[in-house]
């Protein structure tokens, strides 16, 4: 058998090698080394050529910064952004006389005279489209200086028949006057009239119920009468020496003589609708003008009060019944006399009795008129 010798640099008694960088060479004295070759070289090659992570450099502890104190950390921290609200701009009520001149639909009125003062809003129920509420007041009725009317009117299924009676009741009821009349009959006929005068119109619909007060003086002993008058769920509450007294009755279906004089008529039928009573079904008071369809069941006759007033009567207050069915009698006189001795006087007692309906939770129109009872007519 033959055999070869190999001298000892061949390559046969050389290792493979691998060059890996950052190494030095201890065979050949260059700056790359070599790493013999053993089955671990693939792990070891991964191992040395795999980059150092950003964060393996150290700063050395002379570089590196003094933590701060807790104190001085509090002082350079960034303050809280300061926010500051948006201004808005909230417009002013419309006064009668401009929201007529222009047919606008009004969110908002507002009139004030000679010991009167009137504010109506209109309310966020979802399905109102415009204020149904409308008000009188007419000082010097029928040019007579000792005569004023003042009224609230509170429509439903549209603002027709408020409008017609805030319009025209005043000249009625001046007209009966002028006839020689009691003031309670006189009272009655205008209410029967505006009814048959806005009935009468065959494109007149909807309805409205009222509260009305007739204030008259007596020449030479300036002796004075209130005639309250009612047909609905609007209430006129009267000051006497800073208490309550109801001078209307609600005329709604829940009454037992109103549903007993309803059900005593040809097809009169009151129902109970979820906890309501209704006019056949449909209409929760049994009195108001117009309302033509629930003829002869709902009627316009009112019904009446005649008060002597002394020096003890301070204020009358007439609204609809947006503002009593949150607030009581007592409640609104008080707060009426609390606001009503401020520098606005009236103006801010009516808008005072407004916001207390409607911060808690009253949808409907909301008509305020107050009277000042102790100050002379003018």
């Amino acid at each position: 058998m033959s055999c070869a010798v190999a001298p000892p640099g061949s390559p046969v008694f050389s290792p493979s090698r691998l060059l890996l960088p950052g190494a030095s060479d201890h065979l050949h004295g260059s700056s790359p080394s070599f790493l013999l070759a053993s089955p671990l070289r693939l792990f070891a090659l991964r191992a040395r050529i795999r980059p150092d992570p950003p964060c393996a450099a150290q700063t050395t502890p002379a570089a590196r910064p003094a933590p701060e104190s807790a104190k001085t950390a509090a002082k350079r921290r960034r303050p809280a952004p300061l926010l500051v609200p948006a201004v808005v701009a909230v417009p002013p009520p419309v006064l009668l006389d401009a929201a007529a001149a222009n047919g606008a639909i009004m969110d908002e009125v507002a009139e004030q005279g000679e010991g009167f003062a009137a504010y109506c809003r209109k309310g966020k129920g979802r399905k109102r489209v415009e204020m149904e509420d409308r008000h009188v007041a007419a000082v010097a009725l029928g040019g007579d200086r000792a005569r004023a009317l003042f009224g609230v009117f509170d429509g439903h299924g549209g603002k027709g028949a408020a409008e017609f009676a805030a319009e025209n009741m005043p000249r009625i009821m001046a007209e009966e006057l002028r006839r020689g009349r009691g003031a309670e009959e006189a009272v009655r006929r205008a209410y029967l009239r505006t009814d048959e005068e806005f009935s009468s119109d065959a494109e007149a619909s909807g309805g409205a119920c009222s509260v009305t007060a007739l204030l008259r003086e007596e020449e030479g002993s300036g002796r004075r009468q209130l005639v309250v008058s009612g047909a609905g769920d609007c209430r006129a509450v009267l000051s006497r020496g800073g208490r309550a007294e109801q001078l209307t009755d609600d005329h709604r279906a829940s009454r037992r003589d109103e549903r007993d004089r309803i059900e005593a008529l040809r097809g009169g039928l009151v129902l109970n609708c979820r906890g309501t009573w209704r006019v056949q079904g449909t209409l929760a008071v049994t009195r108001g003008i117009g309302d033509a369809h629930l003829k002869p069941w709902v009627v316009a006759e009112p019904e009446t009060a005649t008060v002597d007033l002394d020096e003890r009567c301070e204020l009358l207050i007439l609204a609809s019944d947006g503002l009593w069915d949150k607030v009581g009698n007592q409640e609104a006189v008080d707060a009426a006399r609390v606001a009503a001795a401020c520098t606005d006087g009236l103006p801010a007692a009516c808008r005072r009795l407004v916001e207390m309906a409607a911060a808690r939770g009253s949808t409907d129109d909301i008509s305020v008129v107050i009277v000042q009872l102790q100050r002379q007519l003018r």
